[in-house]
């Protein structure tokens, strides 16, 4: 007997029949069902606790743009991604892109219903769309899933986001985040732009240089550090004086979230 006419025989005979003879698929695909589904969430909380003090060594992203770079003539294979503790990211670093991505990050449970409100009312009747992903939602993102806009996606980053802000605190999705973001074409994390676009380290970064970092995440891709574009330089200048407004730090413990008429 063939090696797979035994697999086939073995897997046969894992499939229930009632007192007749006849198989039951439906009870077949039930507990595959409830296996997969036992299976889907010990991975994913297992990961998220592990997460939670280990460096995150590579993200889908990191392996995606690695796959596009690898086919495209015009741009390098290029991956530089170093892992650094939350007390090696610049604290200008830290407050520049709470100010520029979600600065109700101190005060969300990851999820913020008015932009996302916000934005639904805005994008019915634009083309060019807006986003509300919070920092927690791009970190689910980034660390656990792949690009896209998907509904499937979408449902996925809600359940990571939920993930990370019950089980990491501020300062470690902070952490994780400032890791695995995108900062130019195979440059992903502070350390690794630190040192790339100022040939220093990511701790001793300093406002001016966070605020740039800052001020080209809506699309490293397209805005660039190295040679910022009109717009990115007003950016720039928007996110210091957003900063300024925050009185030049962000605490983590009593959150300093500025609670003024008309912030925005």
């Amino acid at each position: 007997m063939s090696v797979f006419a035994r697999v086939l025989r073995r897997w046969y005979r894992t499939i229930p029949q009632n007192e007749y003879g006849s198989l039951l698929w439906g009870k077949y695909f039930r507990r595959i069902l409830i296996k997969l589904t036992f299976w889907f969430f010990g991975l994913t909380i297992g990961f998220s606790i592990l997460y939670a003090f280990l460096p995150i060594p590579i993200t889908p992203l990191m392996l995606q743009r690695c796959w596009e770079q690898s086919w495209d003539s015009k741009r390098e294979l290029r991956l530089k991604h170093d892992w650094v503790s939350f007390n090696n990211l610049s604290p200008h670093l830290q407050l520049a892109v709470v100010c520029a991505e979600d600065q109700e990050f101190l005060e969300h449970e990851g999820f913020d219903f008015e932009a996302i409100e916000k934005a639904y009312t805005y994008n019915k009747t634009h083309k060019r769309k807006r986003g509300a992903s919070t920092i927690s939602q791009q970190t689910a993102k980034n660390v656990f899933l792949w690009p896209g806009r998907s509904w499937l996606r979408k449902g996925f980053e809600v359940y990571f986001t939920f993930l990370i802000e019950t089980i990491w605190s501020k300062e470690r999705i902070m952490t994780a985040y400032l890791n695995s973001i995108e900062f130019g074409d195979g440059i992903y994390g502070a350390e690794a732009a630190a040192q790339h676009y100022f040939k220093k380290t990511a701790k001793s970064l300093n406002r001016s240089e966070s605020a740039l970092l800052a001020s080209v995440l809506p699309n490293p891709l397209v805005y660039k550090v190295n040679s910022p574009s009109t717009e990115v330089r007003k950016r720039q200048q928007w996110v210091l004086g957003q900063m300024r407004m925050w009185g030049g730090k962000i605490d983590y413990e009593v959150p300093n979230t500025p609670r003024k008429p008309g912030f925005k």
